[in-house]
């Protein structure tokens, strides 16, 4: 089973844009709103680009946005555990707990690059959980990800399908994702998108947040 993390086990309370903002500040002296530039789901590489664009008017050229992916993480690192407004969403240890008691592989799918994603998690000790994980340091293709964590899912767990593989994420970009990799998209309503738009979007199952019945459990 796969995991989210924005919106889906955690709120960092704007840890991401701030971290984004110094990073931006720290390279090229100016501030950077991501909020003006991209859209909830999107990943870390896809914000990046964006945002440069947004903000310099340009696009990136050859390595220029390796410096702002290593101060980004560097932010981060500092911001999570000063973050005001963090918190765990309702449910979240509980169901992973109780998945691992049912003795069910867990991941991370998220767009974050993978330091971002795990130090997203450290505040509320989410990390336990997770045996291994698809990343936007992986691919900024969401679906492409998905098919990549499902794919090492498959070297823990022998025979397994992408239709055997739950992907659980609060907004219609993690259920396109899941779509896209064959797997068994779980759409739960913590973000900025209602149950409607998830149902909207196709996911097979919808939760109004990680304490409703979890499917397949």
């Amino acid at each position: 089973m796969l995991f989210d993390v924005d919106e889906t086990l955690v709120h960092t309370g704007g840890a991401g844009a701030r971290s984004w903002n110094a990073a931006f500040e720290k390279i090229y002296g100016q501030p950077a709103d991501i909020g003006k530039h991209t859209s909830a789901g999107e990943t870390d590489p896809q914000v990046a680009r964006e945002t440069f664009r947004g903000v310099l008017g340009r696009e990136p050229v050859g390595d220029e946005l390796d410096p702002l992916y290593a101060q980004y993480l560097l932010a981060m690192s500092t911001d999570i555990w000063n973050s005001a407004e963090y918190r765990m969403l309702p449910g979240a240890d509980r169901v992973l707990q109780r998945l691992v008691d049912a003795g069910v592989i867990l991941g991370i799918v998220s767009g974050a690059m993978e330091g971002a994603a795990r130090t997203k998690l450290m505040p509320a000790n989410l990390n336990r959980f997770f045996l291994f994980g698809a990343y936007g340091s992986d691919s900024p293709d969401r679906g492409e990800l998905t098919r990549i964590a499902i794919h090492k899912a498959a070297h823990l767990h022998v025979d397994l399908a992408p239709q055997d593989v739950f992907v659980v994420g609060d907004t219609p970009l993690d259920i396109a994702a899941a779509h896209a990799a064959e797997a068994v998209s779980v759409g739960v309503a913590t973000g900025r998108f209602n149950r409607g738009e998830l149902e909207a979007a196709g996911a097979s199952h919808v939760l109004d947040s990680l304490e409703d019945p979890f499917p397949g459990v």
